[in-house]
């Protein structure tokens, strides 16, 4: 596979952004290349994760996130304030040795997000 400008377009920003939607690295591309579509943004993201270029996680509802790093964390979502904190997935470890020892799955933590409330908006009065 060769590196064509769209691609490199889709890695730069997603190097700037850290995680983004198709969207939101769409909205990058078109400050510099504005005749790019969303349509090429998905295919070209699809192409880049298939050669495990990028990675996506899903963070909530909606579009996934995608990024250049591998996920090697798992993402905490604040359903309030839509803040995204990361923690290391050791958190997950006795959830996971759990699942195994009961039911035989092998959780895959890396794409992995937990909804909740964040520090910040837990403690604010309702």
């Amino acid at each position: 596979m060769r590196m064509t400008p769209q691609r490199q377009l889709v890695l730069d920003a997603l190097v700037e952004l850290e995680h983004a939607t198709p969207e939101q690295v769409c909205q990058r591309v078109r400050l510099t290349t504005p005749s790019v579509n969303i349509t090429t943004i998905y295919r070209t993201l699809e192409l880049l994760e298939s050669l495990d270029l990028v990675h996506h996680t899903h963070l909530g509802h909606g579009a996934p996130s995608y990024s250049v790093h591998e996920h090697k964390h798992v993402h905490l979502v604040c359903h309030r304030c839509g803040r995204v904190d990361e923690v290391e997935r050791t958190v997950m470890d006795e959830v996971s040795g759990t699942l195994r020892a009961t039911h035989g799955f092998v959780l895959d933590a890396s794409h992995l997000a937990l909804s909740g409330t964040c520090r910040t908006c837990s403690q604010e009065t309702p």
